[in-house]
């Protein structure tokens, strides 16, 4: 008589276990956040305290903005939580992919971050009065020279003066375009929109850049290329990025990276969500975790580059911090150019320019 019972018992046992594993297993279960970004961006020992404090697990794929574009663009904004596209690359790629989804700016402890970058990114990647991405890292092109000319060298067009004849090194690409036009008392952000303007911006700097050749020692091609030319002094000037000055200034205190008069080139790489980001919460989390000024100093270490954590040049150890400091007071910081997202057809222009440039005798 007794059976029925004890069979019913026992089922109720059987589900209560299961109950018990299966609540046990969820909570458990950890949490994860995919992040896909550049190298030195995500130190081991910035993701191993993020970890410990949080409880996240972080999976790190590092990537460029090209990968970045290619992988959401396949997935329709799948398969990351957080991604890190320079600011130049977001709105172009979600006017026509809509791979991200917008930032929620409540969710972020903008205190900790640069006014000016926080500025420059909200107008370069806004989007039918949403924004999609937070600045992150940054970096500069300017001048690198050295004291034997640093009086005579403080703009981009004093690469052609006389005095350094022969001694000088720049790239064919585009940031030296836009680095000479500023220099030249032109805005070609400003002209980006108006192809005739741009075109007669380039003009100009076609024509000083042809003036120009007869200074230049050898058009740089990669990093390690310049940096020889520059430890050997067979360059005594060049246009380059800050973070190759300061590795310079750090083996020899007479050569410094200089922000031009006209304004150092800024970039941004930012924080941007993917459409079908699975784990929010942990991107934000993620964001306000590296933008401490402590942690924010630990990623510069690492990458060589300055984050938009305000107040976290304190905590970068002594020698860059101070090679940073020489080139950036706040009127050079403020100064800054920072490249907003380019309009289609532009970018053939330039090469055209540029082929001439590099043809001319």
């Amino acid at each position: 008589m007794d059976s029925q019972p004890r069979t019913i018992l026992t089922r109720t046992g059987a589900l209560a276990a299961f109950l018990t594993a299966a609540v046990f297993s969820t909570s458990t279960l950890a949490e994860e956040l995919r992040l896909i970004t550049w190298g030195g961006y995500a130190p081991d020992d910035v993701v191993a305290q993020f970890e410990k404090e949080t409880g996240i697990d972080v999976k790190i794929t590092l990537s460029n903005n090209e990968d970045m574009i290619s992988k959401l663009r396949a997935t329709g904004g799948a398969g990351f939580d957080l991604a890190q596209p320079s600011q130049d690359r977001i709105i172009g790629v979600q006017r026509q992919f809509n791979i991200y989804q917008p930032i929620d700016l409540g969710k972020i402890d903008t205190d900790q971050i640069q006014p000016s970058m926080l500025k420059a990114t909200e107008k370069s990647t806004s989007l039918n009065g949403k924004q999609y991405g937070v600045p992150a890292v940054w970096g500069t092109s300017g001048l690198i020279v050295n004291k034997d000319v640093a009086d005579t060298v403080t703009d981009y067009t004093d690469l052609c003066d006389d005095a350094v004849a022969g001694k000088v090194s720049y790239r064919l690409k585009r940031p030296t375009l836009i680095g000479f036009a500023f220099a030249l008392g032109e805005d070609p952000f400003a002209a980006y929109d108006d192809k005739d303007k741009y075109q007669s911006i380039l003009a100009k700097v076609e024509d000083k850049l042809i003036d120009c050749k007869a200074n230049v020692k050898t058009y740089w091609t990669g990093g390690d290329q310049l940096l020889a030319l520059m430890r050997t002094g067979e360059v005594k000037a060049a246009m380059a990025w800050d973070a190759g000055g300061w590795k310079l200034h750090g083996e020899n205190p007479d050569i410094s990276f200089v922000a031009p008069k006209s304004g150092a080139l800024g970039w941004i790489d930012t924080f941007a969500l993917p459409r079908r980001s699975e784990n929010v919460d942990a991107a934000y989390k993620w964001i306000n975790f590296v933008m401490q000024p402590e942690i924010a100093a630990k990623i510069t270490n690492q990458s060589g580059n300055f984050t938009a954590s305000k107040g976290a040049d304190e905590f970068v150890k002594a020698d860059l911090r101070d090679a940073y400091r020489q080139s950036f007071d706040e009127k050079a910081l403020n100064n800054i150019k920072w490249y907003p997202p380019v309009p289609p057809g532009l970018e053939a222009m330039e090469g055209q320019v540029l082929d001439r440039v590099q043809a001319a005798n």
